[in-house]
């Protein structure tokens, strides 16, 4: 028999995050869509978009995915989220726990240039995430279907790197759709092959 799974309401300021950053541009498109949704379906919204967390020690709730929604609710000013509990990991220590969630791939300790960090670096609160660019960008390029939706855990952040080798931060700043169009023809070459998603070479 299958079983239903157990939602909770969380105060959003309560989640832990599991990465270090997010793509700003991508949360702010976020919280735009938010505000077009009407306060009659705002419930409804909050019900189709569940967070998903794995409890750590003491109890603490750690966001496995949907960062840059949370993220976003927040700075709309939403308290709470409903949440669903993937696995209760509480009775482990911190040093256990967090090596179980990478084994997992259940966390991204990778800071804002690509380059992995310790347990320690990643921020205790979801606001004190930082701005990664190139994960916007990637986002974007997904959406504009530069790559396929995969089941890949932080397969956004993969597209990332790849990007940032190929792509000066500067461009992203001073024309973003110009370097998403240079995003969409460095996607279908061969060089991205490896990637979760990949849709195969231009035809061009």
């Amino acid at each position: 028999m299958s079983r239903e799974p157990l939602l909770k309401p969380t105060a959003i300021t309560e989640l832990r995050p599991t990465q270090i950053s997010v793509g700003m541009r991508e949360v702010a498109d976020k919280r735009a869509h938010w505000r077009d949704e009407s306060a009659q379906k705002e419930s409804e919204y909050l019900g189709r978009h569940m967070i998903p967390v794995v409890l750590g020690p003491k109890g603490r709730p750690y966001l496995i995915d949907h960062h840059h929604l949370a993220l976003a609710l927040h700075l709309e000013g939403e308290k709470h989220v409903l949440t669903t509990v993937v696995s209760d990991l509480s009775r482990l220590d911190r040093e256990a726990f967090w090596i179980y969630l990478d084994s997992r791939g259940w966390m991204h300790p990778f800071d804002a240039k690509g380059r992995r960090r310790s347990y320690e670096d990643l921020p205790n609160s979801i606001s004190d995430m930082v701005d990664d660019p190139y994960r916007s960008l990637a986002g974007a390029l997904r959406r504009a279907g530069g790559f396929a939706k995969d089941t890949t855990p932080f397969s956004e952040f993969l597209w990332a790197d790849f990007l940032r080798r190929r792509i000066k931060p500067a461009a992203i700043k001073r024309d973003f759709d110009k370097a998403l169009d240079r995003a969409i023809a460095e996607a279908k070459t061969q060089a991205a092959d490896y990637l979760p998603g990949w849709s195969g070479p231009s035809d061009d």
